[in-house]
């Protein structure tokens, strides 16, 4: 009888221990995948504890996400959390959750485009416990959550640019065995990634500077290559004696454009429209454009001097009948990549500040510097803002505000002549 007591006391303490680990490991589950779930436990310990001692006793202490309470946020501090853990546990249990949370919090600490950084993230799994044993094991994804882990931690590298190496390869090796899936989405990165890494005909610096000036001036040349005589120039405001805002501005203009300003009537207005966004890799610039309407009877011409080289069906014999008219475009004017359908652009800028005033000053500087005709046309100022629009969309036209039942996305605001 003490034999099968002994045997029960031992058997229900092991059910005991037993739910408590795998309470413990949920709620550390809980605590490393997001700073909420922290939340909520807390309060719900501190509710429990004013309920009563009894409640009290059944919950576990919280466990603080390291990468979120880190007070210095840089690599090194990074890598020694992430050394932290490996030296933690020799089993290191909950590494999944562990890799999750480092994952999320990288760019917090700026390593988001750090090879290093996610060879580390990867030591952090067990070496030779997940590598299948069969041909069901490989395709059948053995241990799915752990190679689920690994895959998304290869496309966070590809959609932040970073190309993997031999290197890794090895390590994926050794966690997941030459079958596993993360080593098969490595072999199709290592495919594409070096083939569009190249590909774009304006690259860019890495990493992109952090100054304003410089990411302007490469947005810039990167819009004025579709006229490779364009040139892009750098004023300052402060070389005009009434100009309020003390900034930069990059304008680009080509002669082409210089030729068809002079060309342009006086009669016609020209407008200064924008802001536009482009994006130079993470970072946005708002540029402007300076533009007239569409010379529709230019345009017209050009339409009527057309003519299909490919169309057989009114060809001419000069053999029978009439000889075949002469074409009237052979000595036509053409048209040129500034003259679209919907207007003709002149020039693009940038403004440190992108006001007002700095477009006038930008208007001004274009005449101090050969554009004299911009003295003799009205210029208006003509903004763009989606806002109304959108709030029409989500809201309803009877029931946006009274600031926005009046305003126009492209509501012409008269400026000063240069």
């Amino acid at each position: 009888m003490m034999r099968k007591f002994h045997c029960i006391l031992r058997f229900n303490s092991t059910i005991t221990q037993s739910s408590y680990r795998q309470q413990a490991s949920t709620l550390f589950c809980r605590n490393y995948v997001t700073d909420e779930a922290n939340e909520n436990h807390k309060n719900k310990n501190s509710n429990s504890k004013r309920a009563g001692a009894a409640g009290s006793s059944k919950n576990l202490p919280s466990i603080r996400n390291p990468f979120a309470a880190a007070h210095e946020k840089t690599k090194n501090s990074y890598l020694t959390m992430v050394q932290i853990f490996e030296e933690r546990d020799v089993h290191r249990r909950n590494h999944v959750e562990f890799i999750y949370a480092a994952l999320k919090h990288m760019p917090d600490f700026g390593v988001e485009h750090d090879l290093e950084v996610y060879k580390a993230l990867i030591n952090v799994m067990p070496k030779g416990k997940f590598i299948p044993t069969n041909l069901f094991q490989a395709e059948f994804m053995h241990y799915p959550k752990q190679q689920q882990c690994i895959i998304d931690l290869l496309e966070q590298m590809e959609d932040y640019g970073v190309m993997p190496d031999y290197e890794m390869e090895a390590m994926l090796l050794n966690v997941f065995g030459n079958k596993g899936h993360p080593l098969r989405k490595y072999w199709r990165m290592m495919y594409w990634m070096p083939k569009f890494k190249n590909l774009s005909p304006w690259p860019l610096p890495d990493p992109v500077p952090d100054d304003t000036l410089e990411i302007a001036k490469l947005a810039l040349e990167r819009m004025c290559t579709v006229d490779l005589r364009s040139k892009i120039d750098v004023f300052q405001t402060n070389e005009i004696k009434d100009s309020l805002d003390d900034t930069w501005i990059v304008s680009g203009m080509s002669p082409e454009q210089s030729k068809l300003l002079r060309e342009h009537s006086r009669q016609k207005a020209l407008f200064i429209e924008g802001p536009f966004n482009i994006w130079i890799r993470n970072r946005r610039i708002n540029y402007f454009t300076l533009r007239a309407d569409a010379d529709t009877e230019f345009l017209a011409q050009l339409d009527e001097r057309q003519v299909d080289e490919d169309d057989v069906t009114q060809i001419g014999v000069p053999f029978f009948g009439r000889a075949p008219p002469r074409r009237h475009n052979q000595l036509g004017k053409l048209r040129s990549v500034h003259q679209q359908d919907d207007g003709t652009i002149f020039a693009i800028c940038a403004t440190g500040t992108s006001t007002k005033d700095s477009l006038l000053s930008w208007i001004r500087l274009l005449e101090a510097h050969g554009n004299t005709t911009l003295g003799e046309i009205p210029v208006l100022f003509r903004f763009t803002s989606t806002v109304p629009a959108k709030a029409e969309e989500i809201e309803g036209p009877s029931n946006l505000p009274a600031h926005y039942s009046d305003t126009s996305s492209n509501k012409e605001h008269p400026g000063s002549r240069s």
